[in-house]
């Protein structure tokens, strides 16, 4: 990774490897010293404020820090740069990501800095919200590769209805009907409002986004079921911006 380069980073599940070593073997007068010394209650000021424990946005695992190292180490500057982790994809489309080698100096005001074993993390102002929580990590088949537990941002069309009845009937059927369906493929379909003749309006995600079948998925399924389910929808409009997706069922 160089410099201002950018990484797609996918999902996966964390490990974590936890020593019993930190126990020592010692004998009974010397377990009864130490825990007659912790008994002493400690002098605090009643100025002193506690120190609040340090909240990561993105949890880097060691494994994570030890590739963002080893690629930092070998950039000219690595003793001023820092990972910045930024989403860079648009409200209505899964996740995409941009990772890329900076100077921490020249992090803006508002974005998060941290520090995990050696390794800065800057995150972008405008994904902190997008990131909370996220863990980044590395395995050697997946590269860098990032779990996050938020859903992206619905895509907005000004003037579409999501709290009436015809709208409630909409969620019902896709949560029932549609989507268990689409699973089989890793995809789903995300209700974003119906607009006053009758067209509802839907994002598609997973295995669906950039899909080159998804036309016929939208047209021929999940257009099919709500006419035939759901009273009142005349019609189904697909608003996912399947050119940024990576057709990863069909091509």
């Amino acid at each position: 990774m160089s410099q201002g380069s950018a990484c797609n980073a996918m999902v996966a599940e964390p490990s974590r490897v936890i020593s019993s070593d930190g126990i020592s073997a010692k004998g009974a007068d010397s377990l009864h010293s130490v825990t007659t010394e912790a008994t002493e209650t400690p002098k605090v000021s009643p100025f002193d404020t506690p120190a609040s424990p340090v909240e990561y946005i993105v949890t880097v695992t060691p494994e994570a820090v030890a590739k963002l190292i080893e690629l930092r180490d070998e950039e000219p500057e690595k003793d001023r740069l820092g990972l910045r982790i930024e989403v860079v994809s648009s409200p209505g489309e899964d996740f995409r990501y941009d990772l890329s080698f900076d100077v921490v100096t020249q992090a803006a005001f508002a974005d998060e800095v941290r520090t995990t074993d050696g390794i800065k993390t800057i995150v972008a102002a405008n994904s902190i919200d997008l990131l909370q929580g996220s863990i980044l990590d590395y395995t050697a088949s997946q590269g860098l590769i990032i779990r996050n537990p938020n859903k992206p941002l619905a895509a907005s069309v000004e003037g579409l209805v999501r709290n009436d009845e015809l709208s409630a009937n909409i969620e019902t059927v896709l949560a029932g009907e549609v989507n268990p369906a689409l699973a089989s493929h890793g995809g789903f379909v995300t209700f974003m409002g119906h607009d006053t003749e009758g067209t509802a309006y839907l994002t598609m995600g997973g295995g669906c986004h950039g899909c080159s079948m998804s036309r016929m998925t939208m047209l021929e399924g999940v257009q099919t079921t709500l006419l035939e389910k759901v009273p009142g929808v005349v019609k189904v409009r697909d608003l996912t911006d399947h050119t940024s997706g990576d057709n990863p069922y069909y091509t």
